[in-house]
């Protein structure tokens, strides 16, 4: 039984009455607007993030229903946010790659319960403040909860209603719960005609297309004071604070986000504008909390400096995948026309800015066996070790990723087939510079050569990778400190001045604009060898990756694809024989021995002529590229070209994407497949 409260004045908000009036106005106040719908229950919903949370510690019991416009809707806990099995927060556009486990199945998140609960938490809300506000002491939410939990308990309450003088307090929970849903109903035959009036009044805010009650105000000190998970990690992003303290854990960069922590994302974003992204900023639109102070806001968009802006200019014709860091390939026929291919049309693979070096500058920083350091000139480099020549192929990790996209969605660059290309380099052999610095064959605790390069984000962190201290030794593997790319100056996007050159290993490994070199037990901690550039199974996602039981890539697998014809094009039938082109290459210095091309999608096969450089066994660097020319077959009016390559391993390419299928789309090699229209005129 509650204590009963004072009368509240006539005419007060504070009134039965006048509180089921104001839940009615309310209701209006908190729709969001949607485009492109017809039915009006898809017009209007309450902001999500409003909604979101607000039921947590009500008690709705199993049997509760309610009834709306004739349908019966039910309120049992697994369906209410804050019951049994559901989180807390709405954050369900994460997605697949990074819902928590044990997120609610998005069945239950639709059902119409739970869309009227999504509808009417926000009035509830404030509903619930307003009881407490009556009766601070006796008044428990479950005034409310009850109301809901039983179609018995409503009609008393409305029963109890009419009587003047046996009112008790439990009648104005009945209210709140009973008027929220008139409203809701009232609310409900409006909706056509109030959605373009509420649209008017309320514009959407720049981060979200929902419409909600003003954001809460913060300012830049409070944001500062939020750096650490125990005190919930906020960054700001324009105008807008987020809250993103649950999301840290699940972030593809690791710890790296807390670099932001307390601050602003403008200058990493920036960096990394991989961020820049729709879906990016969906993910960070649901962690939304408030808004800078307008004082704040205005130094927070201070001119941020563009660190890319001293980087080369490159060739129109390649394809970007990536503007920063630049990304990008050369149209695949130029990769089949020549076997060296041509400085300008080299696939750009950049992780950060390119670094403005100056050459007269510039010293390499060894650290020798016993501690000590040592420093090396590019002059020195030159001129103290012989110089040597090595025609190699360097190939992306990620090369023919948009394939792996086809099966289902993965984390990085949508390369093409040109992620790969082939050049002579001339520099200083590693194995030379490492004995010269007090190196061996043979010593304990040398395991691994890491490799730091020149180009750095914000922080100061660089671009990093390894590769084991047997290769790096070995005469036979051939590694370079590459000056020379195709008997120029080694450009500036392909590591100017100094950059790895490890023939046989995926291009991760090949660092540019080598800074500093050291020999260690453990191969490099950088995140791009720890956290990056690994396969894994099918069935790992990104709620169960663990980066730790992967290896990082080295040797690549065999490896062909078709640049001509090209996907899509059409023939004329007066043609009576085809061109068939295409490169191909294994890692670890195996040469590929054969390329097996079919024009009816597998059924029968023809062995492509190979061409290239005469290699040494086992040190078989570079590509080969291949050519079939064959009749062409009669009546058809179509062809499904395929490819594939065996190496002097035999190993094979696997003949569909989907059983190598990875979630960083890493490995790309199945057979490549490209479709020709042959037309009869």
């Amino acid at each position: 039984m509650f204590e009963q409260p004072a009368a509240a004045p006539a005419g007060s908000l504070d009134t039965p009455s006048n509180l089921v009036a104001a839940t009615h106005r309310k209701s209006e106040e908190v729709v969001e607007v949607r485009e492109g719908k017809s039915e009006a229950e898809d017009a209007v919903r309450v902001n999500e993030e409003e909604a979101a949370g607000e039921f947590k510690g009500w008690r709705i019991e199993d049997d509760a229903r309610i009834e709306l416009g004739g349908h019966r809707h039910s309120m049992a806990p697994h369906h209410v946010p804050g019951g049994t099995g559901l989180a807390q927060r709405g954050d369900d556009r994460l997605g697949p790659h990074h819902r928590r486990q044990g997120r609610p199945d998005p069945a239950v998140r639709g059902s119409p319960g739970m869309h009227l609960l999504r509808q009417t938490t926000p009035v509830l809300r404030i509903l619930q403040k307003r009881c407490r506000s009556l009766a601070p002491a006796a008044v428990d939410v479950s005034c409310i909860s009850a109301t809901w939990g039983s179609s018995s308990h409503r009609q008393q309450s409305s029963e109890a209603r009419s009587s003047s003088k046996g009112q008790r307090w439990d009648v104005v929970g009945a209210l709140l719960g009973l008027g929220a849903v008139v409203a809701y109903g009232a609310h409900r035959r409006r909706e056509v005609a109030q959605a373009e009036s509420v649209l008017s009044q309320h514009q959407p805010r720049e981060t979200g297309d929902s419409v909600s009650l003003p954001p809460k105000i913060y300012t830049r000190e409070e944001v500062r004071k939020h750096k650490t998970v125990a005190d919930g990690v906020w960054v700001t992003y324009g105008r807008n604070v987020f809250d993103i303290t649950e999301f840290v854990e699940l972030h593809p960069g690791g710890s790296r986000i807390m670099l932001a922590a307390g601050g602003s994302l403008e200058p990493f974003w920036a960096m990394y504008a991989v961020h820049n992204q729709e879906h990016v900023l969906e993910i960070l639109n649901s962690y939304k909390v408030g808004e800078l102070s307008p004082q704040d806001e205005a130094e927070v968009a201070a001119d941020v400096s563009d660190p890319y802006s001293r980087d080369p200019q490159r060739h129109p014709a390649l394809s970007v995948n990536s503007l920063k860091p630049f990304n990008a390939e050369p149209p695949a026929e130029i990769l089949s026309e020549n076997f060296i291919t041509p400085n300008e049309f080299f696939f750009k693979r950049n992780h950060l800015p390119v670094p403005d070096i100056d050459a007269s500058s510039y010293k390499l920083q060894i650290e020798g066996p016993r501690g000590q350091s040592i420093a090396l000139t590019l002059a020195d480099l030159k001129t103290k070790f012989p110089k040597h020549e090595v025609t190699a192929t360097l190939q992306c990790a990620g090369n023919r990723r948009s394939e792996m996209n086809a099966v289902k969605q993965v984390k990085g660059l949508g390369w093409g087939i040109a992620a790969i290309s082939n050049a002579t380099w001339g520099g200083a052999r590693l194995r030379d510079v490492l004995l010269e610095a007090g190196f061996k064959d043979e010593m304990e605790g040398a395991e691994h050569v890491c490799f730091e390069g020149l180009d750095k984000d914000l922080t100061g962190t660089a671009y990093g990778a390894s590769i084991p201290f047997s290769v790096a030794i070995s005469p036979e593997h051939e590694v370079l400190l590459a000056y020379e790319m195709n008997g120029q100056v080694l450009p500036h996007d392909h590591g100017f001045p100094i950059r790895v050159v490890v023939p046989g290993v995926v291009g991760a490994r090949n660092v540019k604009w080598l800074g500093k070199l050291s020999v260690g037990p453990e191969e490099s901690q950088s995140h791009w060898q720890q956290n990056d550039y690994k396969g894994f199974s099918p069935s790992v996602d990104w709620d169960t990756v663990d980066f730790k039981t992967s290896p990082a890539i080295q040797e690549l697998p065999i490896q062909s694809a078709i640049t001509e014809p090209k996907n899509g094009d059409v023939m004329t039938g007066d043609q009576n024989n085809i061109t068939v082109k295409g490169y191909a290459w294994s890692g670890g210095g195996r040469e590929v021995v054969r390329v097996d091309v079919s024009l009816d999608g597998g059924q029968s096969w023809q062995v492509a002529h190979l061409s290239g450089q005469k290699q040494k066994s086992g040190r078989a660097w570079a590509w080969k590229l291949w050519e079939l020319r064959a009749p062409l077959p009669d009546k058809v009016s179509e062809l499904n070209i395929i490819c594939k390559a065996v190496d002097s391993s035999y190993n094979v390419q696997p003949d569909t994407v989907a059983p190598i299928w990875n979630l960083r789309g890493v490995l790309s090699n199945a057979w490549h497949r490209v479709h020709v229209t042959v037309r009869s005129d």
